[in-house]
């Protein structure tokens, strides 16, 4: 199983090292503004697009083996072997949970945004039956797709998440960034669980929004279960998307634990 080399944007060149992973769907430029917070208090922030997604390569096959062999192939070619702070969103939470029970060597500490260890159902075929909705080739601007994809998705935040994903290509119309197709055939495999035996027992942060149905007070005997020394941070006002919804409580929420 061939690992790619991942796209990815730095900012704070020469600061202590932290590798942010985005969600499904998602681009490590979601990141951007929380990446230039954590640049300027000395971190030199990787933003990684991974497999299938932003400027990465598009493959036949997503899979969580696979995007953590991207991330360690990232990480051998762009460190000296040893620890690094890592962070990931929603599945790219999935990602840093398993590469960190699985290359523990690699991982000092990590922080999981708004997803856990456990099975989640799929549940973005609306999303991706919204943006297959769209007929790009008719299309001559961003704002016609935001005006032809609302009558699928009404929340703005969402479409406006969505429409990054849009770029102008070499025939001069727009197309989908991401890998469309693979990524609609890999949603039952975007919500496996951790593995039974998957620990990490370094120190780790999972944040979540309290408006999010994604990690509940029930699910937390779970996350213990993989990663004893885990600390949880609640963000009120916030759902799935804490760090766009709340970006300054999000700050707070992390700051210290990744600075510490």
């Amino acid at each position: 199983m061939a690992a790619v080399a991942l796209s990815s944007k730095i900012l704070g060149a020469g600061g202590r090292p932290l590798l942010v992973l985005h969600g499904f769907l998602g681009m490590g430029d979601n990141w951007a503004s929380h990446a230039r917070i954590w640049a300027d208090q000395g971190f030199e922030v990787h933003l990684l697009d991974q497999r299938n997604h932003g400027r990465s390569p598009h493959t036949s096959s997503h899979s969580y083996t696979e995007m953590v062999q991207d991330a360690l192939a990232y990480a051998e070619s762009n460190f000296k072997p040893g620890p690094l702070a890592w962070l990931g969103h929603s599945m790219g939470g999935k990602v840093v949970m398993e590469f960190a029970a699985r290359y523990p060597s690699w991982v000092e500490r990590m922080v999981v945004v708004d997803i856990g260890p456990k099975a989640y159902p799929p549940h973005h075929q609306y999303i991706i039956d919204a943006m297959k909705s769209l007929n790009l080739l008719e299309l001559g601007s961003r704002t016609e797709a935001d005006r032809a994809i609302e009558v699928y998705l009404k929340d703005w935040g969402i479409r406006q998440f969505l429409l990054k994903n849009l770029e102008w290509t070499t025939d001069k119309h727009l197309g989908w960034r991401c890998n469309l197709p693979v990524l609609e055939a890999s949603m039952s495999r975007i919500g496996k669980p951790l593995g039974p035996l998957d620990n990490y027992v370094g120190a780790c942060l999972f944040v979540r929004g309290l408006d999010s149905d994604y990690l509940r007070d029930e699910d937390w005997p779970g996350i213990v279960k993989h990663f004893p020394a885990a600390q949880l941070e609640s963000v009120a006002g916030a759902g799935h998307w804490v760090h766009a919804e709340q970006p300054h409580a999000f700050q707070l929420a992390v700051g210290s634990f990744l600075k510490s």
